[in-house]
């Protein structure tokens, strides 16, 4: 079964929206402890204008498989920009937070901010196996090759009971944007802040703080992409923040204008 739509951290949705679809579908049952869900966007520009699409991503990697090969992103922590054109579609596979840690055999930092060949991570395989994806139109298929190359990747992976806790911690703070102290996170699980910056940098690729920062920045991004009237220094407050300029600074950082000029189009 798939599902559509553009989902959190896509910037202005409602654009994007006219002119491509993302459709979603989930990993076989075997691949659920590591992958979240496939994603497979499709466009069709011709005729039309070259279309950049911004994203805020999440602290997790990628495996994209593009017509000019299959590529490894690492969490992207600053907008992560996609040039559309013509016409054409990917299939990507979105690891759960620390999930490809066993499939990296490093510290996945040493990926972030970079897409690199997936071959050398992966083995050759991949690139076959991203033609013969490409080459369909129905997404099932399409995720059931990937099903079948990703499973037989699995055997060889160690055990790695660190996966699931990497996860859960990503997990506890995206549900819970107002969490904005790296040493709150630390005291509330019980865990001192080197560990939790180590086990990140090793199993996440990005720093607690960044994925503290960057759940705060998902919750007024969508906000704002409902539009004007929104109360920002309430917003500031709902998200931790000392004040509404400390939220200003952190949005425009991230997004390269203010959340108001934002919103307001």
């Amino acid at each position: 079964m798939s599902s559509h739509g553009l989902g959190r951290g896509v910037l202005r949705p409602g654009a994007a929206a006219g002119l491509l679809q993302v459709h979603q579908h989930p990993p076989a049952p075997g691949l659920a402890a590591l992958v979240d869900f496939y994603w497979n966007p499709r466009w069709d520009l011709r005729g039309r204008d070259p279309y950049e699409q911004k994203v805020l991503a999440h602290p997790n990697v990628h495996l994209v498989f593009e017509p000019q090969g299959a590529l490894v992103y690492g969490v992207q922590r600053g907008v992560f920009v996609r040039r559309l054109e013509g016409a054409g579609q990917v299939l990507g596979v979105k690891f759960r937070p620390g999930a490809f840690r066993p499939f990296a055999g490093g510290p996945v930092a040493d990926l972030a901010d970079r897409a690199v060949p997936a071959a050398g991570i992966l083995g050759a395989a991949a690139d076959e196996v991203g033609r013969r994806i490409l080459d369909l139109d129905d997404l099932p298929a399409m995720a059931a090759h990937a099903d079948r190359f990703l499973l037989g990747l699995l055997p060889a992976l160690p055990p790695d009971p660190q996966v699931a806790e990497v996860a859960a911690l990503v997990e506890a703070i995206t549900a819970r944007p107002q969490l904005f102290r790296v040493d709150e996170l630390a005291r509330e699980l019980d865990m001192p802040i080197r560990r939790l910056q180590r086990l990140f940098a090793e199993y996440v690729g990005a720093s607690p703080k960044w994925v503290l920062r960057r759940a705060r920045l998902h919750e007024a991004a969508a906000r704002a992409d409902e539009g004007a009237g929104i109360d920002w220094a309430a917003l500031a407050a709902d998200l931790g923040y000392a004040d509404q300029a400390h939220l200003t600074r952190d949005f425009t950082a991230a997004v390269g204008a203010p959340p108001s000029r934002y919103a307001g189009r």
